[in-house]
């Protein structure tokens, strides 16, 4: 088992470097966003899923899961937030359109997509960067 896993190691590390290299983004508020952000701090983020598909937000729309959405306490409804998961650099942008999280010492709560999209659906929380675009 030894041999084999010596054998296997390079051959993962360069499979892991390799999928590093491509960017992928399907994010589609990304690409109508300005790239001049401010750093806003950061913490920790959860997510709120499918059960609250169809709820009213706070900005008054519902809720959906499938959206590049997400909670913030005081930012304004509009904001545009990049959300970066420190622990393996993936970001997504998002828009604020409901308040929250009331969960105590959370930052932020996003969508499932954008959950998935910087690989936090299966811990459920993850410490995060955020960076506020400017709409210059």
């Amino acid at each position: 088992m030894r041999v084999f896993s010596a054998m296997m190691m390079p051959l993962l590390l360069t499979v892991s470097a390799a999928a590093q290299e491509v960017e992928v983004t399907d994010n589609p508020i990304a690409d109508i966003v300005d790239e001049t952000e401010t750093e806003i701090g950061g913490g920790v983020a959860s997510y709120y899923g499918n059960e609250l598909a169809g709820n009213r937000t706070a900005s008054g729309e519902r809720f959906d899961p499938g959206q590049f959405t997400a909670a913030h306490r005081s930012l304004p409804f509009g904001s545009m937030v990049r959300v970066t998961n420190t622990s393996n650099g993936d970001s997504v942008v998002v828009r604020i359109n409901d308040r929250g999280p009331f969960s105590r010492g959370r930052v932020i709560d996003v969508s499932h997509a954008a959950a998935r999209e910087i690989g936090m659906q299966r811990s459920g929380t993850a410490r995060v960067k955020l960076a506020l675009l400017n709409d210059d």
